[in-house]
């Protein structure tokens, strides 16, 4: 641990993003309580077909307590949960990408979106998982015009027309040959991921995964999800 990261948790000690308790262990990314009774999307279960991708991992599902934490990071602003969420994403990577990653990116908020919130979560989520891989992380792509937050539209018809054709390969951007992974926070009809993809691949991206915090499906309200036996990271 070096100086700086040591002063960080001396002044403001980590907390688990689930519950908000302090952590006893600063490196875990969530407390002893909350580890066995988290929605954890374990196998074949972590990943979901997306259009246009090689697969989507997930280390959850969008289910209690998930959405309240997930809340506290993307809309109050509590940037410190980009850790463990992203230290979560990173073990999933590494636990199921059938290849080796040779560069992270994320699908960006438009200009008006990221003014209003101040922060791009989807790319602070990317360093985290590249910084803890060791894996370059770069911006790729501009979403060319603000639209509607895909949270707020409930059929994935609507999800789809939302995001489609708005993203668009950024200046100098250079994926030729190069198994991609494209990062967001979640995935619910895999609309904005998909329209990502697309561009990655006409780009000349020769493989494009996608990873997220969470994923959120109709369905999976009636799922019932066995706890994992840890995180080890």
């Amino acid at each position: 641990m070096d100086l700086w990261t040591w002063t960080l948790d001396l002044v403001f000690p980590p907390k688990c993003p689930f519950c908000q308790q302090l952590l006893e262990d600063p490196r875990a990314p969530v407390c002893p309580t909350c580890q066995p009774v988290l929605p954890w999307l374990e196998g074949p279960r972590a990943r979901r077909q997306v259009a246009f991708t090689d697969g989507c991992y997930s280390p959850l599902a969008y289910r209690d307590p998930v959405p309240q934490a997930f809340h506290r990071y993307k809309f109050s602003g509590v940037r410190a949960c980009q850790a463990p969420f992203g230290l979560l994403m990173a073990q999933c990577l590494r636990d199921h990408l059938p290849e080796e990653a040779e560069l992270i990116t994320w699908a960006p908020l438009s200009r008006r979106r990221l003014w209003a919130r101040g922060f791009d979560q989807a790319r602070l989520l990317a360093q985290m998982v590249g910084r803890s891989l060791d894996i370059p992380v770069r911006p790729t792509l501009v979403k060319t015009r603000h639209t509607r937050p895909q949270s707020g539209l409930d059929q994935a018809e609507a999800r789809r027309a939302n995001a489609l054709g708005v993203y668009a390969p950024r200046r100098g951007a250079d994926v030729s040959g190069k198994t991609v992974v494209l990062v967001d926070d979640v995935v619910t009809s895999g609309a904005t991921l998909s329209e990502c993809a697309q561009v990655l691949r006409r780009m000349g991206a020769a493989a494009v995964y996608c990873l997220t915090l969470a994923q959120a499906r109709p369905d999976s309200r009636a799922e019932a999800f066995p706890a994992a036996q840890g995180v080890q990271l």
